[in-house]
């Protein structure tokens, strides 16, 4: 089987630049570095795209480790719980300079004691399924599983050896974690920063380095509109891609034809963690003509729509191998490529789909996938079993309704304090009684309505 470490490892054109110096490094620089035990057991990287994260991915990368990639701004106690839960081999964290339990070593913290447990050999990578509230719940993800998706991705994207890419998404994010994947592989110079595109910083960097494309969520788009981004010229670019959530029709027209008319390509993508990352695109070309759709699925992928209720079921070679909770789920991997999304869509007669819907209670803000029932259950035990009630409104800012007198800018800081997200994301609304159902339960569906109705 192809390990990706192999993939990236054999283009002789890459080179990752460090933002911060303007050093370049080859992938031989950046492995080997790292004095690693010669064993199969469990690491968490809390990281953050520095070079120095960089190297510690792709040591774990040629490793036989299983690896959770994690994000550095992850509240402590939440750090504390999984590492209790989970009890990593390794950790990196530069974040901390001592962990209980574990003893530094150059860069990482290497746990005093066994872990006593086994992990399945086609575990390589657990990415969160929520990124924010600390859930236990990964994705369990395997060598085959990254390797398809980046070909897969590699077959529709321009990616040339003379490219300069900056990372300017987590790379512990299924998408950033695919742009670094499919870069690496294919590109020529990575660029790993942690400055945005708000930071005057990254546009110097866009100019020192040529970035030939952006990569970004729908809050990454309104920010480059809101900047003025299509008054200028870039020379360097020649793609950009979205994915993380519903770009809205207008930004999309927007931006595919700013593109378009100077003959360059936006791309967007639909995906989720548990199919690695993608799973479907929108030709450029098909921009303007299939506006909203999702497009058509990537290469060695098929979709179907569930008679019953219109779910888009999905199969290919990149869907994951199950969720683990705790370490006894470690010890499995499914093997059965079909997805069911969680999304109702629609297929047109040209072979395009829409998604008409959700069924699931997830809400996607800045790109970051909000799991509602875990906002709910952190606002429960914060509240001492106070009722409240989340729902997210077309992806742009999640209402929380609740009974009874309570602070709502209390409720909003701790909000944003969980799960790393800024206060205007989130509404705070005082109601009477909730909406319910004929069989007693919140009416999230009459909720929903009422928030896009007062949105209106």
């Amino acid at each position: 089987m192809t390990k990706l470490y192999d993939l990236i490892a054999a283009n002789p054109q890459l080179e990752y630049v460090d933002a911060a110096t303007g050093q370049h490094f080859g992938v031989s620089d950046l492995t080997h570095t790292l004095d690693l035990e010669p064993q199969h057991g469990l690491a968490f990287l809390y990281l953050d795209n520095s070079i120095a994260a960089i190297e510690a991915l792709l040591n774990f990368l040629d490793s036989p480790f299983t690896i959770a990639l994690l994000s550095p701004k992850l509240n402590i106690a939440y750090k504390q719980q999984l590492e209790q839960l989970y009890r990593p081999c390794y950790i990196y964290d530069p974040s901390r300079t001592a962990v209980e339990g574990f003893e530094a070593t150059v860069r990482l913290f290497k746990n005093t004691v066994q872990a006593g447990y086994s992990i399945h050999p086609d575990i390589k990578v657990l990415l969160s399924t929520s990124g924010t509230t600390g859930s236990p719940k990964f994705v369990k993800l395997s060598e085959d599983n990254l390797v398809q998706n980046a070909l897969s991705i590699i077959d529709y994207l321009p990616i040339q050896h003379h490219d300069v890419t900056p990372l300017t998404l987590p790379v512990f994010y299924s998408y950033g974690l695919s742009v670094f994947t499919t870069n690496s592989i294919a590109g020529g110079q990575v660029v790993c920063t942690s400055r945005d595109v708000v930071q005057k910083e990254f546009w110097e960097d866009f100019n020192r380095y040529g970035y030939t494309s952006v990569a970004g969520v729908p809050y990454v788009y309104e920010m480059l509109h809101r900047i003025g981004f299509c008054k200028k010229e870039y020379a360097s670019l020649r793609y950009m891609t979205q994915a993380g959530g519903r770009l809205s029709p207008v930004l999309a027209k927007t931006f595919g034809e700013y593109m378009a008319v100077r003959d360059k390509r936006f791309y967007i993508m639909y995906g989720q963690t548990e199919a690695t990352a993608r799973m479907a695109y929108l030709p450029p070309e098909a921009l303007l003509s299939k506006a909203g759709s999702i497009g058509i699925p990537v290469k060695n992928g098929r979709f179907d729509i569930s008679p019953d209720t219109q779910e888009l079921v999905y199969t290919g070679p990149n869907v994951f191998g199950g969720y683990a909770t705790g370490t006894a789920d470690l010890q499995t991997f499914d093997h059965h490529p079909v997805l069911y999304t969680g999304d109702m869509a629609e297929k047109d007669a040209d072979g395009y789909y829409y998604i008409t819907g959700r069924m699931k209670r997830f809400v996607k803000l800045f790109g970051t996938r909000v799991n509602l029932d875990e906002v709910e259950a952190i606002l429960k035990n914060t509240l001492n079993g106070g009722t409240v009630a989340c729902i997210g409104v077309e992806d742009k800012y999640l209402l929380v309704q609740h009974l009874g007198a309570l602070d709502s800018s209390a409720i909003k800081q701790l909000l944003s304090e969980k799960l790393q997200l800024h206060v205007s994301v989130f509404r705070i609304q005082q109601v009477d009684e909730f909406l319910l159902t004929p069989n007693g339960k919140v009416d999230y569906t009459a909720m929903q309505q009422m928030g896009l109705a007062e949105k209106v």
